[in-house]
């Protein structure tokens, strides 16, 4: 929204259906992480500023980016499916 781009426009530029923005903004599905990273370019923002926010949160927001910065590929997968399961 701060970009000042609709879910449908984002969706088609990234080549999906016309529904894959809303469905994640909307918590239900969430992009693999490849696409966390394409939707960060498209957006032209860092990861750490993607989940940036105001006192508490963007804290530890913070904390939890600099944690995952060295995280082989398959651990972060594995942290994203509990993330999913949290959620859930």
């Amino acid at each position: 929204m701060q970009k000042g781009i609709s879910e449908l426009k984002m969706s088609r530029d990234l080549g999906h259906s016309d529904g894959y923005i809303h469905h994640i903004v909307a918590g239900r599905s969430m992009p693999s992480l490849t696409e966390f990273f394409y939707i960060c370019d498209y957006l032209d923002v860092s990861p750490s500023a993607f989940f940036a926010g105001d006192g508490e949160g963007n804290l530890l927001a913070q904390m939890i980016t600099a944690e995952i910065q060295d995280m082989p590929e398959d651990e972060l997968k594995l942290l994203l499916q509990l993330i999913h399961k949290i959620k859930t």
